[in-house]
């Protein structure tokens, strides 16, 4: 690089911080103005924003052919095109997304607990918004309208990053919802899109945009969740794998276990409550192995198993140690037989992400130990792991599944996107010597 060069970049950084630095400040003050506003205004600028959507639907359909036929252009895998792919029902479930958002009673303000001391003090603790929240995601241009909505239904102000893979569907989608501020008289700034591809951007907003970022939430795969994880100067929600496994015990029914297995791995591969690895039962498998085999074979997945589940068919290839670790996004699953349930908690212990885990079986005393005993966000009994959704769970939507233990943990909705702070109403009281 010339030193021309050098100098070209460092003044587009500077200029960029510049930018970044006032979009910040403009954030700061949206929030102070959002943490007053009424239900009624969020609600409406919500129900403007569907109704935006709903009227203006070939913009982000025309934006998202060019980011699509880029992303297609690049070589970029089937299920990377699938997740930035929108289309009129995927439009026409977001807007729906954002009614039923503007449907759910509004956090700010609720009271979580209230009590009065000896000495008459009164005392609550009431739920108020967290401020600025930093959005970095990659290609699913949907988590534009989800996280700006639970944002502004919670009281905060947003910045989102998307990216750089489907900018013109992320800018005709926040047009949408720029539109829905504007008609409901709330700050535009309220939600705000960084509009440029240029990495340094995300640095940016780790470093906390000169502290007008409150919290960061990462969307993405593993390499950004890492670097959000290892850089960032404010607090982050985030999970770094969706490495999800479904048990069949040897208790369970085998027409729920095929059903519950094939959904969990191919409804959609590429979301992160897919299923990655079936740990079947040994007392079960041979009721139940080749029955789920061929229903995963019938559905186009490709199977890697140990060398027990390869004896049962001849077309599963061998698994090796990272098979048990690694996300696919993809119709691949890893198969293994385990020692009952205790088997299936301890595989699940070593090598899961603390995201979502199921177990099918009708033994309910075994259902407990392992909805007990396993330590993630989500565990689940008889039912496909692909209902880890917040708007599944009838949060209306959700800006991501939090597997850390702090603040937040499964997915983040409105609630889990607030606070609280205590109020102390007094008469008079002092605090004696």
């Amino acid at each position: 690089m010339m030193l021309a060069d050098i100098a070209d970049t460092r003044l587009d950084e500077r200029l960029l911080k510049i930018e970044l630095t006032a979009l910040g400040l403009a954030a700061r003050t949206a929030a102070t103005e959002l943490a007053l506003a009424s239900a009624e205004a969020k609600n409406s600028a919500l129900k403007s924003a569907a109704a935006a959507l709903r009227e203006k639907t070939s913009a982000p359909l025309s934006a998202n052919k060019i980011d699509v036929d880029a992303a297609r252009a690049a070589g970029r895998p089937a299920s990377f095109i699938d997740r930035l792919t929108i289309s009129e029902p995927r439009i026409e479930a977001t807007a729906r997304g954002l009614e039923e958002i503007a449907a759910l009673a509004d956090p700010v303000g609720e009271v979580t607990s209230a009590w009065q001391r000896p000495n008459g003090l009164q005392i609550s603790r009431v739920r108020v918004p967290l401020g600025v929240i930093g959005i970095i995601y990659e290609s699913r241009p949907n988590v534009t309208a989800d996280a700006g909505a639970l944002c502004l239904k919670s009281g905060n102000a947003v910045i989102l990053r998307g990216g750089s893979e489907c900018l013109h569907t992320n800018a005709a989608i926040h047009a949408c919802l720029a539109e829905g501020l504007a008609k409901a008289g709330l700050p535009e700034a309220a939600i705000q899109l960084i509009r440029t591809a240029d990495r340094a951007a995300v640095g940016m907003m780790l470093d906390g945009l000169g502290g007008a970022i409150d919290v960061i939430v990462p969307r993405g795969g593993k390499n950004l969740v890492e670097r959000v994880q290892s850089e960032a100067r404010v607090p982050v929600f985030a999970h770094l794998e969706g490495i999800c496994h479904v048990y069949v015990d040897k208790g369970a029914d085998l027409a729920k276990a095929r059903a519950i297995v094939v959904n969990a791995k191919m409804r959609r591969t590429g979301v992160c409550g897919a299923a990655e690895t079936l740990l079947v039962d040994e007392a079960g498998a041979s009721r139940f192995l080749t029955p789920l085999l061929e229903a995963l074979f019938e559905a186009g997945c490709e199977i890697r198993g140990d060398e027990h589940v390869r004896e049962a068919d001849d077309r599963v290839k061998p698994a090796n140690e990272m098979d048990w670790r690694t996300e696919y996004l993809d119709a691949i699953i890893a198969v293994r037989i385990v020692d009952g349930v205790q088997g299936a908690i301890d595989h699940i212990e070593r090598y899961g992400s603390h995201h979502t885990d199921s177990i099918v079986t009708e033994d309910r005393e075994t259902a407990e130990i392992f909805l007990k005993r396993i330590d993630s966000a989500i565990v689940m009994h008889n039912a496909s792991t692909q209902f880890a959704d917040g708007g599944e769970f009838g949060m209306g939507a959700e800006i991501g599944i939090a597997t850390g233990r702090f603040h937040a943990r499964g997915p983040v909705g409105v609630e889990q996107l607030t606070t609280f702070k205590y109020i102390v109403r007094g008469d008079g009281q002092i605090r004696p010597s």
